[in-house]
This record gives C-alpha cells, structure tokens and sequence, in this order.
C-alpha cells in the first residue's frame, strides 16, 4: 500500500469578501437593471445585482464625501464616440464626469454653488443635468457643451429633491426643499410659475397628494398613516390583481416609516394591499399608538425604485439594505447588505458550507449566500445579538443576544429560507456565549454576563411550521465564574464543558445525560481575561485565547498547560483547531490571523486583511476555507491554497531545470541569441552574464556581441541594462558591463533609452561605479608605465653590466613580478 502524507496547510488566499458598499445616501438603478449605484463615503460603488459584487468604483481624490451623484438616464451621453457618464458632487463643492466603467474622471469643474449639492437629476435626453444646493439655488448644465445654462433661485432651504418633466418638450423642472414647496420651473424664462407648500405626492405628514399637472391642483388626498419616503406608480396595461389592483384606476405603491410596500387606489384613497413581512414581529395595525411604536423600526424604507424591464421593486432600508421584490406578487427575489457595522461573529452553514451566519451590532442575524451574497435578513432578538454556533447537522445552529435569550433556527434544506424553530429566556444578564451538541442535535449550552451557564435540551422533533416555536427551559444552572463568560465549548462527545471568563480562568465541566453540569477543574496561568476556549477533535486537550495576548494549549488530565503561543501585538479573540488538530487558528484584536503548527510552537503564516478587531472566526466542516469576520464590517472567506502553491512551485523547478539544460545546449551550439533570449526570460542575471562571456570569448567577439544584443527585444534590453546596473558594481564583471552598456549607447538613440521603465535611476546607478572603476584603470596605467621604464632601464644594464647571463635574468623578473603581483598585469 502506498501511503500519501499531505503537507500541513500554511498558506491560505482570500476566495471572497463580503464589504461594505453603502452607507446610506442616493441609490440609482441603471437603465438595463444590471447594476445598482451608491454612495460609500467618499466613493460611489456599482453593485452587479446578478453576483452581489462591486464590480466598479470611483473615488475622489480629495477623499472629500459625495454629497449626491447622477447617472445619466440612458447610462450614456449624446456624443461620439458614446460613453457611459456619472456625475458626482463633494462636499469640496465639485462636480466630476466619470467613465464609471473605466473608473475615470473625464472632466471636472466647479459647482458654483456655495454649499455642497444636495440633489442632482439627468433629464431624458442625457444633455442637461440640474443640481440643487443647500444654498437654495438650483444650477442647470449643458453637459455636452460643458456650461451652465440657468441659475434658479427662490427655495428657500435645502433642494433635496429636482425632477425634469418626462416630456422634455415641455422644459419643466420640479423641485422641493425645506420649506415644504414644491415649485415648478419654467427653463424658458427661468421663472418658478407655480409653488405648492406640499410635497409633490409624498412628504412627512402621513399624506400623498395626487396632482393634476395640467391644472396644477389637488385631485386627491390619501392619508397613508406614516411618514412616506417613496411612491411608485403602477403601469396601466398589466395585471396587478395579485396585489389588491381590481380597477383600471390610478394606483400607487408606498414606501416608508413601517418598513413595508402598501398599494393604495387614488380614486378611493383606499389601502388595497398591505405586504406581509416574514418576522416574528405582530403585523403592523394602523392605529396611532402602533405607527409611533413602528417608526423607529430598523426596517423602515428610505427609497423606492422601479425596474421596468424585470418588473421589480427596489427599496433601501434604514439599515442600508437594498431588498428587490419581484411584481405583482412582491415576493422577495435577493438582499443585499450594503453596511454590516462591526461584525462579532460568523459561522459556515448549509450543504456544503454554501451560507454563512453572521451576528453583526444589531439586533438582526443575516445568511448570506456566498455564491451571490444575496442575503437573509433574520428577525427575533430584540438586542444585538453576541454570538453563534452551528450544530453538525448543517441546517440548524442557535444565537444568543443580550435580550437575555437563546434562540435556535433551521435552514431548509430546499428554498434555503431560515426560520426560528426554538427560543428560550431565563438568564438574568446578557448572554454572550452559546457552544451546541456534537454528537446529535440534542441541546445547546450558554454562557452569560450573569456569571452563570446554562444548558437547554432539545425536543426530538423541532416544530415545522412557521408559525410554531418551541420554548426551551433549562434542564441544569451553574454558578461558574466570578465575573462575565465569554467563551463556552463542548467535547467532540458531548460529555465535557469548557468555559472561559473575565475571571482569567477556565475551567472544565462533565455533561451527564441527565443535563446536571460538575466542575471537573481549573485552568489557571492567563493574566488577562480569557476570550476563547476550543476543543481538540482529536486529543484530550484544549486551547484557550486571552486578553493576554497568548494562546494556551492545556491538559485535560493534569489541567497544566502544555504549550503557550505568543506572537499577537494584542488580545488574542478566537482560537479554533484546523488541520485535523495538528494546528490552531487565532484571531486577535490587532487585525491579524495566525496559523500556528502546534508541534512545533510555530506560526506558519500571518493572514492579513483586517483593518479592525477580529472577532469571528470558524473554518469549514472540510477545513479547506476559514472565514473571518471583523470590527471593519468585512468578512473574508478563505481557502487552503497550500496543495496549488507546492505544485505550482513543483512546476517552476522543472520548468527550470528544463531551460537551463536547454541554456547549457544552446550555448555549445553557440546559438548566442536564443541562449541570450532564454537566460533573460528566466531573470537571473549572473545566467545572462555567462551568456555575455560566452559572447565575449569567442572570434570577432565585439561584432558577434553587437549583432546579438542588437536583436533583442525592447523588453529584453530593458532587462538587460537592469542586469548591467548589478554587474558594473563589481570590478570582475565591470568589462562585460561595459561592453554591454557600449553596444546600447552606442546605437539606440536616447530618446528609446529614456522610454525603458526606470531607465532613468539605472543611468544614475551606473555613473558613480563607472568612475570609480576608471580611476582603478588609470591608476594601473600608470603603474604599468613606470614598470615599463624600469624593466628596459634594468634590461639595458644587465645585458652590458658584469651580472649579464640568463639565470641572473631570470632571477630579477622573478623578484620585480613578486613585488607587482597586484598590479594586474604580466610582466614579459
């Protein structure tokens, strides 16, 4: 039998990153609905809504913030060649023109305005663009002939809102501001003909407005009972019956404060569909008391888009979540998460680890979808929610917050939805820490600020209906620590308990069948708060994490530390066990992920793409990916890319050897130009210097050295005045340096040498060697002259003098070339 011993990972690559794109501001749709855009700061990021990436992103360079942006209604200008435009507004009070597929600025200018731009809008020809300012004016743009064409004043406050008239023909423009009017221009004669104080078919005081633009007057007023942030009108020609639509009369739909779609009928003022959110939340009444209770609801919509094209809805919610829903029925298609705050933990989940959980500061759980990052928004904690874990079935895993409460939640295994299947409250404090079975799905185990764990059995038979959630009780209570626990593992055979605590201990608990919880012992030897504990899946140890800044590995027998791992510049998070046991993961507070080979005490690799605390951590049920979650709001999905590296690396030794035997042939076959070519591609320089030498050693050798050189490609003689930089610094190679350096200067012109990447700083590098070496050569010259004159001085009078004779000769020359074996030069 031939047994395969693989390596130990130590080398793991980002496969995907889940970031933040938006943090609140305008969102615009693109005209083929492919891409979403929003503001992030001082960025604009494009969102391609088929993959939920950013697939494109501009930024100014100032790092001033983009107060709003436009991208132009036919995503391209009237001009050729045509070219995608968005336009961009800072608070350093310019406006940009991009290529956004390009990601270039293609002209900027000053937005005259004297505040930043609050509102911008294209009109339907894509030619003028209308800004509105916190000054009260409104700027209008021939963006074509690049001027600005009108200046309208008399709002009174911030525009937030401009909209041209969709018949262009009629060059109107609306507008709203802080004074509650809606005014309407006329480009004409830059007059405002008309001003309503009410906002045009929505505003704040619970009430749309149906306008008749022809008579400029109030056909109809629908009291919507809360404060709406968007409409959409319904189209005429298309069956809407599904969502309450049964006339041929002007409908709407609205989007605010409540957080769900409403379809109201102009005609009748009347509700005739209300969406139904999948939560664990009462349905929303329209009673006073209940509206006041709900505008605070995390899941209040900030805005409403149409997609006509796809026939879907589009809405952002105050949590920066952007929801598509599919028409008639709203049926919710994808989620996409544009902020997810600090993250605090994450766990793989699903068939295949295809999902991960996420706890991020807020009372919210999401599952993303790692193939899309469409995501799941989970409602039922009513506080933020500290921690999770998964069962080894894949579909289930439980969450804990500091509502006080555990809840416990299954993934079909079908559709992928999630839905709470069990909750349970009995702790006094916060809870922080939550650790499942192992073996089955039988209970789940709990650690709270309330110095105390609990353990809660599991029914046999989860509920299967939506409507229906278990409510679990402790079967067993223990006082385990002096202050809060942070951490609760439990044995890969459910019958041990680790728990770690602010306290700077752990300590180990047995698990009987019965649910009753008994210390077993101590860990003791952390000087800080510890943070993590982990079990070994193969040895009868554990791993504890501190606010120290170590790892520890403990015994399970003896309670006495077997192992301290210290390289993190801060508390250390999270430690878990990968690699079949034989090495350990740690996360700290400084950023940084360390894979640690625990035989040899060695960290074999440093994971770096964290700006912030690292506080999740977890490695798949294969351990080929890890996934870490931070307090930057990024989660980072990796994957074991030890085995691709080995037989890449494999592969360029060979490949190596290959060429240089082929370098060796090459050369006796005195093929100068092909070993020349061939030693260059392989970027060792004292491989090319041979080559020279080769060159340089043979009949007609500067003829031969010129011809070959001259033939070279530009990439290559690139290469090769780098190499000579390298050679000219040492006084054997200077003369092949030279001869080289004679070849390239003598016959390419400057203005090619000055166009070869870094040619400049090579020149530079050259000159203070070149010199140096030439005050060597002169100096010998001059040596050699004197020596000269000595020798014939001293030949004349040995052969006339009465020491003439060969061996007196003979012995003389000996002794001048012994006084002259430094000079270089052989004496005749």
């Amino acid at each position: 039998q031939l047994v395969t011993f693989l390596p130990f990972p130590y080398s793991f690559a980002v496969s995907s990153k889940i970031e933040p794109f938006y943090k609140g501001g305008k969102v615009q749709i693109s005209k083929d609905e492919k891409h979403i855009f929003c503001t992030c700061g001082s960025r604009v990021n494009v969102l391609e809504i088929s993959t939920g990436k950013i697939v494109h992103s501009v930024e100014h360079d100032d790092q001033e913030d983009i107060t709003s942006f436009a991208l132009s209604c036919d995503d391209e200008v009237k001009q050729t060649p045509p070219s995608p435009l968005l336009v961009t507004a800072s608070r350093a009070l310019l406006l940009k023109q991009w290529d956004w597929k390009q990601a270039q600025c293609t002209r900027s200018w000053r937005a005259i305005h004297t505040v930043p731009v609050a509102s911008m809008t294209f009109d339907s020809t894509s030619t003028l663009l209308a800004t509105g300012g916190c000054d009260g004016t409104i700027k209008l743009w021939d963006v074509v002939k690049q001027y600005c064409t009108h200046n309208l004043k008399g709002s009174s406050g911030v525009v937030h809102l401009v909209q041209f008239h969709p018949d262009i023909g009629r060059l109107q423009l609306f507008s709203s501001s802080l004074d509650c009017g809606i005014r309407l221009w006329d480009l004409r004669s830059s007059q405002c003909v008309c001003v309503h104080l009410r906002f045009f078919f929505f505003f704040q005081n619970k009430i749309c407005t149906v306008w008749d633009l022809k008579t400029k007057k109030a056909k109809r007023t629908v009291p919507v009972y809360e404060a709406v942030e968007g409409v959409v009108l319904l189209p005429e020609n298309e069956d809407f019956s599904q969502i309450g639509v049964k006339s041929k009369d002007l409908h709407f739909i609205t989007a605010g404060s409540k957080g769900v779609l409403r379809v109201w009928e102009s005609s009748t003022a009347r509700c005739v569909h209300t969406q139904t959110l999948s939560s664990t939340f009462n349905p929303v009444s329209g009673e006073e008391e209940e509206e006041e209770q709900q505008d605070d609801d995390p899941r209040s919509l900030t805005y409403l888009l149409h997609l006509p094209i796809s026939s879907r809805l589009a809405t952002v919610t105050a949590e920066h979540n952007i929801l598509l829903y599919q028409l008639p029925a709203l049926t919710t298609q994808q989620q996409f998460v544009g902020y997810n705050d600090e993250v605090l933990d994450v766990k793989f989940l699903g068939k295949g680890d295809s999902h991960i959980v996420v706890a991020t500061n807020s009372c919210q759980l999401k599952v993303f979808e790692l193939l899309t990052n469409s995501c799941q928004i989970l409602y039922g904690h009513t506080d933020t929610v500290l921690s999770l874990d998964v069962f080894k079935k894949d579909s289930l895993f439980a969450s804990c917050a500091k509502d006080r409460s555990v809840r416990v939640w299954q993934m079909d295994s079908d559709g992928g939805q999630v839905r709470c299947v069990a909750q349970g409250s009995s702790h006094t404090n916060a809870v922080g820490s939550i650790a499942c079975s192992r073996l089955k799905s039988s209970f789940i185990v709990s650690g709270s600020q309330d110095c105390t764990v609990k353990v809660w059995d599991l029914p046999v038979d989860l509920p299967s209906t939506g409507a229906d959630i278990h409510q679990l009780t402790a079967s067993s209570t223990e006082k385990a620590h002096d202050k809060d626990i942070n951490s609760v593992a439990v044995s890969p055979n459910d019958k041990l308990l680790a728990s770690g605590s602010q306290d700077r201990t752990a300590k180990l608990w047995s698990l009987a069948e019965e649910g009753s919880v008994g210390l077993l012992g101590v860990f003791r030897g952390h000087r800080r708060g510890v943070w993590a504990v982990c079990f070994s899946p193969v040895d009868q140890v554990l791993a504890t994490s501190s606010a120290d800044g170590t790892a520890k590995l403990w015994s399970l027998q003896d309670f006495s530390c077997l192992k301290t791992f210290e390289g993190h510049d801060a508390s250390v998070l999270k430690v878990i066990f990968v690699s079949r046991g034989t090495q350990l993961l740690t996360s700290g507070s400084d950023g940084l992920v360390k894979l640690w080979t625990i035989k040899t005490n060695e960290c074999v690799k440093t994971l770096d793409a964290h700006q912030d605390k690292v506080w999740g951590l977890h490695a798949s049920r294969k351990d080929d990916k890890v996934v870490t979650a931070s307090a930057d709001s990024n989660i980072t999905v990796w994957v074991d890319v030890t085995e691709v590296e080995l037989a890449e690396e494999q592969a360029k030794q060979e490949d190596h050897i290959l060429k240089k035997q082929k370098l060796s042939n090459l050369l006796h076959e005195k093929k100068y130009l092909k070993a020349l070519g061939l030693a260059i591609s392989l970027d060792q320089p004292h491989t090319v210097l041979t080559v020279i030498k080769a060159i340089r050693q043979g009949e007609d050798r500067r003829e031969l050295l010129e011809n070959t050189l001259l033939k070279l490609r530009v990439d290559q003689k690139e290469s090769l005045l780098r190499y000579c930089v390298v050679w000219n610094t040492n006084a054997r190679n200077c003369q092949d340096a030279q001869a080289v350096l004679q070849v390239l200067l003598t016959h390419l012109p400057p203005e090619e040498l000055l166009q070869y990447q870094g040619a400049r700083t090579h020149l530079e590098g050259l000159i203070p060697y070149t010199e140096r070496h030439m005050q060597r050569i002169g100096h010998l010259l001059q040596a050699s002259m004197f020596l000269n004159y000595m020798w014939q001085k001293m030949r004349l009078e040995l052969k006339s003098g009465p020491f003439s004779g060969k061996h007196t000769i003979e012995t003389v020359v000996k002794r001048v070339g012994a006084q002259h074996k430094g000079c270089g030069f052989v004496c005749d």
